[in-house]
């Protein structure tokens, strides 16, 4: 019970103050995670959090499944294709090299690791997560077609990593297990397939149930928002039990639903703002307890593929996704750098150690994905903001035709912040 109380007085003290700090080098996801290395068993040992393992992984389960259905639902594809492309460039060939390059330096780096192994840690870490970019996303001095390229990949490519993930842990079993890898395949496109079905489903039915009892005045606006919370779980939950996957179930299921349901991006904000900040910050706590028992004892090849992860592995293939775009080279190092790894690469990585806890390489996958985590919410956390005013300070001196400045679709942030809805004027800050 201790533990819960030590969770909730961070919360409470982390509100309290919680303007001041926007803004600031210390984000809410960099301080739980500070929280929860002083106070976890490598500290002051205050807290143990002497749940199982089944109850964490269940914890963090909900809280992706709930991030994925609401980013998938408060996201306008439209702007996928407006923007002049920008978000589909970087999830449509952006992440697909950074998958794949990944892959490959891990096959070079980590040694001991099996190619699919490999490719489970380039999968893994291959989503982004806004929380731990929020002076980006949030600030207007950056150019508005920078933020929410940023903003919608960050909203989609976790979603989108999840059958990448189920086909390369599939065959990482196979491989282990001495079964056909056509049984395995078979399996993988089950999970995926049974996933893409229930999430559809249930997202159309649900969606069009709300749609019309919403109209006929049935439904109360904090109930409308529990309802699609509701949804969520019901995709993810139905999904696993049938064989399917619950998260792609969920995306997928966020996805159908956002088309059906009027002002659905409003009330999903809505729960960002608070009881979804509740759940993700839990998870960050949860992780800075355990964290540091995660990655010791730290050998050299991990730690250089964790840098290599933040840097390089990103960097490239949003360079190469960016090329015809015509940005200026300041630009492209700017989206390259805030490429965070967050909630998704957490739970995705607590998933791999819960489904293949067999598989050789397990331990070293954990390792790695634990430490680019934390050197993520710590790098990417104080350096949000300065560099966010430095970039600012650059596009300001731009020419008023260039594409930065260039007018663009402004979208909700998945940060929970409400935008203004309006397109920015070319030269706008």
């Amino acid at each position: 019970m201790i533990d819960l109380v030590v969770l909730a007085t961070l919360v409470f003290a982390f509100a309290l103050v919680s303007r001041r700090l926007e803004g600031t080098v210390l984000t809410a996801p960099l301080l739980f995670v500070a929280a929860g290395v002083v106070l976890g068993p490598t500290g002051l040992s205050l807290v143990e959090f002497e749940l199982d393992e089944h109850t964490v992984l269940l914890l963090a389960e909900i809280a992706l499944a709930i991030v994925l259905f609401t980013d998938a639902a408060s996201t306008n594809l439209s702007t996928l294709s407006q923007n002049e492309r920008l978000p589909l460039l970087l999830l449509g060939i952006g992440m697909p090299l950074t998958i794949a390059l990944g892959t490959v330096v891990a096959a070079l780096v980590l040694t001991d690791l099996t190619i699919w192994e490999a490719a489970i840690v380039g999968t893994v870490l291959a989503p982004t997560d806004a929380a731990l970019g929020q002076a980006v996303v949030s600030n207007p001095r950056v150019p508005v077609r920078i933020r929410q390229a940023l903003n919608v990949e960050a909203g989609l490519n976790d979603g989108l990593s999840v059958p990448f993930l189920a086909l390369f842990l599939t065959l990482a079993v196979a491989e282990e297990e001495l079964q056909p890898a056509s049984y395995w395949l078979r399996f993988a496109l089950e999970q995926v397939g049974l996933g893409i079905l229930v999430g559809v489903g249930v997202g159309l039915a649900g969606g069009w149930l709300l749609n019309r009892a919403s109209k006929r005045g049935w439904m109360t606006d904090s109930f409308q928002r529990l309802a699609l919370l509701a949804l969520a779980l019901i995709a993810w939950a139905l999904a696993d039990y049938i064989g399917g996957n619950g998260f792609i179930a969920a995306f997928v299921g966020g996805l159908a639903v956002g088309p059906t349901v009027e002002r659905v991006g409003e009330y999903l904000i809505r729960f960002t703002e608070a009881e979804g900040q509740l759940l993700n910050l839990s998870v960050f706590f949860i992780f800075g307890v355990l964290v540091i028992g995660l990655i010791y004892p730290l050998g050299w090849q991990v730690a250089l593929y964790a840098l290599l992860s933040l840097t390089v592995i990103r960097m490239l293939p949003v360079g190469i996704s960016l090329i015809r775009t015509h940005l200026r080279s300041v630009s492209v190092l700017f989206a390259g750098w805030f490429g965070p790894r967050g909630l998704a690469s957490i739970v995705l990585g607590l998933i791999v150690v819960a489904e293949a806890p067999l598989l050789p390489g397990r331990e070293e996958i954990e390792q790695v994905v634990a430490l680019t985590v934390l050197l993520s919410v710590l790098l990417h956390g104080i350096t949000a903001a300065p560099l966010s005013a430095m970039y600012a300070r650059r596009v300001d001196g731009m020419s008023a035709d260039a594409p930065e400045k260039r007018g663009a679709v402004e979208a909700p942030s998945h940060m929970g912040r409400v935008k203004s809805g309006i397109s920015e004027k070319p030269g706008a800050t």
